[in-house]
């Protein structure tokens, strides 16, 4: 295919409510220059982000075509699962979804186009395409290009259009792209606000060398040790990186009862279930998680059943992520059982050796059983990311164990419904904590 005009194509597509009102926009570019060669958006009435992605996807590849049928078009976009649905790596089984992907397929010969995930701050030119076709459908009308002023963000994607000089792992790369998430982290995207946080997504980010925050150290000399702490050492490469979701909302969540494994199992209440799905278009957005692994309680199933929808991906529950059993204490609050069992309590509160009343689970016996779980998962996934959909303490004690922190931490860490959090585990034992308590997607 040498000689062949080539082109990039990025595209991006959002629902304002997924699904709702939805939107598209595809761009066509020069690879060598960054000029803006075609731009298309449309708003299409009421569809799910991911209808919307493929079909600004199969916009911008007919606007390659209509340039020239002979093109090599490399095809970037910030849907992960279209970029691994189209690839040929993940299945396609939402029906909405196959014929889309097929219709995609058919607009050029396989062996001409190539897809490649990017973050969402390189494709702002299709994002701002995309919103633009959506503001204009919520005025009654249709995008026009007379009217978009997408071209105003043209430049920053075609600086962005090559990745950024310098070998995988160099430190200066990694900060500038950290920097550059922050900078943008304010922008208008395509998925509203559920993708307007940049910032996370290079905290876990599992393909990228930067984002590992690992420096490469100095081949060692003869008096000189490689160093064992996480992140100043030699590279050990792509670490195994749990993602901690604590589920959505129940009804307790509000009143702040003690809820544990050994109450009602509740539902996610209606709150919960908007979290959830919050939380799942920002996964999708960030495009990082290879696997979904559920404690075997009500409300982090039917959280971890949204992200999975979402992603199309399926849940493996995992009974070492439940939540400690509170024992008599389930269903109260922290002031009825302090008037109702004030010394066994205290005696929690002063030893994780401590089980609360009626037989409940301490956080010592917790934290084994947690220890255990992760060690088991971490030889099922190494290198991959792997979200854990579970609860207060599983969460807290990882972050704990993964800082070395004393038990007492537990009480000294916030941790919001339907927030996130990220751990990465290395070859060499030691971990490093990415994430806690993100709430961005939920704002």
């Amino acid at each position: 295919m040498q000689g062949r005009v080539r082109f990039v194509v990025e595209a991006d597509g959002g629902s304002r409510g997924n699904p709702g009102p939805a939107g598209y926009g595809a761009v066509v570019l020069d690879p060598a220059t960054g000029e803006t060669l075609a731009e298309r958006a449309e708003y299409i009435g009421v569809a799910t982000n991911n209808v919307a992605e493929y079909k600004g996807l199969i916009a911008g590849l007919k606007a390659a075509r209509e340039l020239s049928p002979d093109a090599v078009v490399q095809v970037r976009m910030d849907s992960k699962l279209v970029v691994e649905q189209m690839s040929g790596r993940w299945k396609i089984k939402h029906p909405d979804m196959k014929p889309l992907a097929a219709e995609a397929a058919k607009i050029l010969p396989r062996a001409q186009v190539t897809y490649e995930w990017i973050p969402r701050d390189r494709n702002k030119h299709a994002d701002r395409l995309a919103n633009e076709a959506m503001d204009a459908g919520k005025r009654g009308g249709q995008w026009e290009p007379s009217a978009s002023s997408a071209a105003l963000d043209a430049s920053a994607a075609r600086a962005l259009a090559t990745p950024p000089a310098g070998p995988p792992g160099d430190a200066a790369k990694g900060a500038a792209a950290v920097r550059a998430a922050l900078a943008t982290a304010s922008g208008t995207s395509a998925t509203a606000p559920a993708r307007e946080e940049a910032g996370a997504d290079t905290l876990f980010a599992e393909h990228d060398a930067t984002a590992s925050g690992r420096i490469p150290a100095p081949a060692p000399g003869p008096a000189q040790a490689p160093a064992a702490t996480p992140g100043w050492g030699p590279d050990m490469g792509t670490p195994a990186t749990f993602v901690l979701l604590r589920h959505g909302e129940t009804a307790l969540t509000p009143q702040k009862r003690f809820s544990g494994s050994g109450g009602t199992d509740p539902e996610l209440s209606e709150a919960g279930r908007r979290q959830a799905s919050a939380v799942a278009e920002a996964l999708a957005a960030r495009g990082t998680v290879q696997t979904i692994v559920s404690s075997p309680l009500r409300r982090c199933r039917e959280t971890a059943q949204a992200v999975a929808d979402r992603l199309g991906l399926t849940v493996t529950v995992e009974e070492g992520l439940r939540e400690v059993d509170f024992g008599a204490w389930e269903g109260l609050t922290f002031a009825e059982v302090r008037e109702r069992f004030p010394d066994d309590l205290q005696a929690w509160l002063d030893s994780p050796k401590a089980a609360p009343t009626g037989g409940g689970e301490s956080f010592a016996a917790a934290t084994r059983r947690i220890s255990a779980t992760r060690d088991r998962l971490l030889g099922a996934h190494a290198g991959r990311t792997v979200l854990l959909v579970t609860h207060v303490t599983p969460v807290k004690i990882l972050v704990r164990l993964a800082l070395g922190a004393p038990p007492e931490a537990l009480f000294k860490m916030e941790l919001s419904a339907a927030s996130l959090s990220a751990v990465a585990y290395y070859a060499d034992g030691n971990a490093s904590v990415r994430l806690l308590n993100d709430t961005s997607h939920l704002r």
